[in-house]
């Protein structure tokens, strides 16, 4: 009988393509932070389910009630 195995979790895959690419322990935290902040901005909506206008939405959020800078947003 063949054991099948679950799809890995959204940050999991997000972790292990930052690891394949060699990033840094402390820049995965900080993507895996982004992505969190996102998600929970949006009402704990998959990514899958959302696109640019909960992308300008969230960007105009951090713009205008965090004060981060563009650079910080790219």
């Amino acid at each position: 009988m063949k054991a099948t195995s679950k799809p890995k979790k959204l940050l999991d895959q997000v972790r292990e393509i930052l690891r394949i690419h060699h990033y840094s322990i402390r820049t995965e935290q900080s993507y895996v932070k982004w992505v969190k902040d996102y998600i929970f901005f949006n009402g704990k909506k998959h990514p899958q389910e959302m696109g640019i206008p909960e992308v300008e939405r969230f960007l105009t959020h951090l713009a205008v009630n965090k004060n981060l800078a563009s650079g910080t947003q790219n």
